[in-house]
């Protein structure tokens, strides 16, 4: 019998026979307790009586796929002679049930590292019908963002999702998509399951160091505590590895004072001691970024600046006694002597006069 019969049909029964006459060989028929079918008798003429099964509540195979009852046959005898015999009812399945999951929501974490062709995680539906009602396909659609469509499959027979792109945390840090379950009965039936791909962060960032604004040069009279640059150091990871240190290198006359914001930090490149242009007339500083990943990452830069001079040294001359000796008859105009006197500043600064 069809698992979809409605409740209501009837399935004629082949009759018991009597050898005996009369009262002896009139029959009744009674059916063993069922929930699903009841027996009615019908009359085919003044002698027989027809038995007829009837479906009583709808069936489900997936609950009782085979039914077994007794029909007996009882004359109208004193004593009365009964016979019985078995039915063995086969519920045949019908496409009533969807796949379903085993669960709802697969949440899965991997590292951005992970490498193209990792298994993300397998899905299994299960389907109670037999045959192809039962025979399940996997499907994914509804990807948030639709970019995950490129990033993994899923095997149609056995619900294994690999990726098949690399992962990038600073790009997405979340993939959702659905998993399509359908079976291939007529009409085909389905279910669904949502996946939750969470992308743990790697620390595969360096940090960057940019010069946001730069004075220079930087007056060789500059007072300590001069701004003399504004740096910007960002690194794309997240949490540890990309919380950034930043220092300078060499440590003097130069340093930095940073103010951190989340992952990014804004330092500042101040004047920590007096310059001297005459000693070091440009500064080649190596400013150096290091995130808390483990290992930890590394970025640089060359800052150079140079020092505008300052008059702040006075001519010196090259001895300070000339001893010179004259006979007194030397005429007016003659040569005496050359005095020579330098000044260690540059240009304007550096030219001397004498009185």
């Amino acid at each position: 019998i069809a698992e979809l019969s409605v409740p209501g049909s009837r399935f004629p029964l082949e009759g018991a026979s009597d050898a005996d006459i009369g009262a002896n060989a009139q029959l009744t028929y009674t059916l063993s307790p069922s929930e699903h079918f009841s027996l009615d008798l019908q009359k085919s003429n003044e002698r027989n009586i027809v038995p007829e099964l009837v479906l009583t509540k709808a069936l489900d195979r997936e609950t009782i796929p085979v039914h077994r009852l007794v029909l007996t046959a009882t004359d109208g005898g004193r004593p009365s002679l009964t016979g019985t015999m078995e039915l063995v009812i086969s519920v045949l399945d019908a496409n009533d049930n969807a796949p379903k999951f085993n669960q709802s929501v697969y949440k899965v974490q991997l590292p951005e590292s992970a490498e193209v062709g990792t298994l993300v995680t397998r899905v299994n539906a299960t389907d109670p019908d037999l045959g192809t009602n039962s025979k399940v396909t996997f499907t994914a659609n509804s990807f948030i963002p639709p970019s995950g469509k490129d990033v993994i499959s899923v095997n149609p027979n056995t619900g294994e999702i690999h990726l098949t792109a690399a992962l990038d945390f600073e790009e997405v840090s979340v993939f959702d998509f659905r998993i399509e379950a359908t079976d291939q009965g007529t009409p085909p039936l389905s279910g669904h399951c949502s996946v939750e791909l969470e992308v743990l962060d790697v620390n595969d960032n360096a940090p960057e160091v940019w010069v946001t604004s730069l004075s220079v040069p930087v007056a060789e009279d500059a007072s300590v505590g001069t701004v003399v640059a504004l740096l910007s150091v960002s690194d794309r990871d997240s949490g540890e590895n990309g919380r950034v240190r930043c220092w300078v290198w060499p440590a003097s006359p130069f340093g930095l004072e940073a103010t951190f914001l989340g992952s990014y930090s804004l330092p500042e490149l101040v004047l920590t001691k007096p310059l001297d242009r005459e000693t070091i007339p440009v500064h080649r500083l190596v400013l150096t970024a290091s995130d808390g990943g483990r290992p930890s990452l590394t970025g640089t830069m060359e800052l150079v600046i140079s020092v505008l001079d300052a008059n702040d040294n006075a001519p010196q001359f090259n001895q300070s006694v000339y001893k010179v000796q004259l006979p007194e008859s030397a005429e007016v105009g003659t040569l005496v002597t050359r005095v020579n006197a330098t000044d260690a500043d540059e240009g304007i600064n550096s030219e001397v006069t004498y009185a």
